[in-house]
């Protein structure tokens, strides 16, 4: 049987797709908007592809920040949250005009963008403004790097090509390996690159490289040809799933049948309109959060996101929602109130993040180093008749 290996030690993204038309979500708000002594309503702004190829990406990062928002605001504590969301459908220039936008309706605390390349763009304006900001998915080295505002709820593109190939040494021994990656996609050429480097130094076998571009995927018979003739039995996918679509329909056309092991960017295939989920039958993602999880507080979450969205949760939504109470938890231990402008709740927040720790659904105990990048374990998940399940489960 074919089976297909995505590892998903985080998510997310770095795309330059093509959308069409905007969306902007309304802004959301606690019962009253009233500060008083005893409750802090701050305004928080989230940034995603609410429209176009990523939408499934930003409109799950602001659904799961929107449920966090409302839970909050319910539960009537001290903090709560005015909500503002934004679509910059996964481009730069966008993200930055949605951040701005976000910052003359008063922003003072930003849990996005969503996608890498969007985050790179908004980290620099963000820095230079002293904004704090906390992204749920975008997971390039490069995001952090614009200053010591930037955190990171998901875990880096170097960490998953390390423990892809990890994985594959440690549990596939004697594999010969191909891999496909995407050389214009900064998360992409990313992952491969510290994949090559790991697996060199772990013995992995690879035997084939192939690449593509934006423009020329839709076409992978020459690399699966290519892959199949140096006698690859495992193929490492470190892409988006919509360009692995492709891949996986033309390989079982080809009769090409490999282990096929992808990244946190292949989240989302089984929603995938037109997609043939059986092809995904078998999958296993390393990733932070399984919507079978039986703990209370998942369930809770999956059953509310069903109710008002009518589909399972994927792993961004939730990196989302643990956002909202991660910059909540920080807000509480810096001792902020909404009065403070947004640079001096950023300078409070930088000063505390590194000391707080958070219980979520996408980790337990996570903590942050200075550098932005989040420390939590993954959990094991395999894809079972078109949903994901605990192994043995």
């Amino acid at each position: 049987m074919k089976r297909v290996f995505a590892f998903a030690v985080a998510a997310v993204m770095a795309l330059s797709l093509v959308a069409c038309g905007s969306k902007t979500e309304q802004p959301s708000a606690p019962a009253t908007n009233e500060t008083s002594d005893s409750v802090q309503v701050f305004k928080l702004g989230s940034i995603g592809p609410l429209t176009g190829g990523a939408a499934i990406y930003g409109q799950s990062v602001i659904n799961g920040a929107k449920i966090a928002v409302d839970e909050i605001n319910a539960a009537g504590g001290n903090i709560q949250f005015e909500f503002n969301g934004q679509d910059d459908e996964a481009d730069g220039e966008k993200s930055v005009n949605a951040y701005n936008t976000l910052m003359d309706w008063g922003m003072q605390v930003m849990v996005g963008p969503t996608t890498t390349g969007a985050s790179i763009a908004v980290g620099a304006q963000a820095a230079a403004d002293r904004t704090i900001m906390l992204t749920p998915s975008a997971s390039g080295t490069d995001v952090i790097a614009a200053g010591d505002n930037v955190f990171q709820v998901c875990f880096t593109d170097p960490n998953q090509g390390v423990g892809s190939a990890d994985y594959i040494a440690e549990n596939m021994a004697g594999a010969k390996v191909a891999v496909i990656y995407k050389n214009d996609d900064a998360y992409s050429q990313g992952i491969r690159d510290t994949f090559i480097t790991e697996s060199g130094a772990k013995g992995v076998d690879v035997v084939y490289e192939g690449t593509f571009t934006e423009d020329t995927q839709t076409d992978f018979s020459v690399q699966l040809a290519a892959a199949q003739s140096a006698g690859a039995d495992l193929v490492f996918l470190p892409i988006y799933y919509q360009p692995a679509s492709v891949i996986l329909n033309q390989a079982n056309q080809m009769g090409y049948a490999p282990t096929f092991f992808g990244v946190d960017g292949m989240d989302g295939i089984l929603t995938m309109e037109g997609f043939d989920t059986s092809l995904a039958e078998g999958v296993m993602l390393l990733t932070p959060f399984s919507a079978d999880a039986p703990d209370e507080r998942t369930q809770n979450f999956v059953k509310t996101y069903q109710a008002q969205h009518g589909e399972i949760p994927n792993q961004f939504a939730a990196d989302a929602y643990d956002g909202v109470y991660i910059m909540k938890a920080a807000l509480e231990a810096a001792g902020c109130t909404a009065d403070m402008s947004a640079a001096d709740i950023c300078e409070a927040v930088v000063a505390v993040m590194t000391q707080i720790s958070v219980d979520g659904l996408t980790g337990q105990n996570m903590t942050w180093a200075a550098t932005g990048e989040v420390s939590k374990a993954p959990m094991a998940v395999v894809i079972e008749n078109g949903a994901y399940v605990l192994p043995n489960a």
